[in-house]
């Protein structure tokens, strides 16, 4: 059984739960992390979610995201799902960025993600080989440009998380 830490507006630790009971309407706010990976030429490493995610299925979104387990740290849990979902090591190893929390049903399921989300970004030039097709239907880069033109136009197609992030990093990574 996969667990979630529970955590209040602070981030401070307030006990475990089921992650799919943590995720049901209103939410449980819990930790969770979000990874994005950029090129030297300040291309974005995207992937569309697996379509059978438990939630926000087939949209695109950062290059990873998830929950650290009980007991684990926040980067650590990072750079092992990037391992998992990417088979990517972070190299140069993935720096936190900021933190926020938010809450966003998802339609196509009814479940809800309520998260203090800690955002790591890192550094990739080349397409992951064998993304975990359970998790990833697709991966591409994107070119800056683009992709603000397509979160314009189509913001459906997009994660809600992903949305608030690039709306605080608009300026392009630092």
């Amino acid at each position: 059984m996969d667990e979630v830490i529970l955590v209040d507006s602070a981030d401070k630790p307030l006990g475990r739960m089921e992650k799919l009971a943590a995720h049901v309407p209103p939410g449980t706010l819990h930790r969770a992390f979000s990874v994005f990976l950029f090129s030297a030429g300040g291309k974005w490493l995207l992937q569309r979610r697996a379509a059978g995610k438990y939630h926000f299925p087939l949209l695109w979104t950062n290059a990873c995201c998830s929950h650290p387990a009980p007991g684990e740290g926040t980067a650590e849990a990072a750079a092992r799902r990037l391992r998992e979902e990417l088979g990517l090591a972070a190299s140069p190893a993935l720096e936190e960025k900021f933190s926020f929390v938010y809450r966003a049903e998802s339609g196509a399921t009814g479940l809800c993600e309520h998260e203090f989300d800690h955002v790591f970004f890192g550094r990739c030039d080349r397409l992951p080989a064998s993304p975990d097709p359970a998790e990833v239907a697709e991966l591409r880069f994107w070119d800056p440009a683009e992709l603000e033109k397509a979160l314009a136009e189509t913001p459906e197609a997009f994660t809600p998380w992903f949305r608030i992030v690039c709306g605080r990093i608009a300026e392009g990574p630092s």
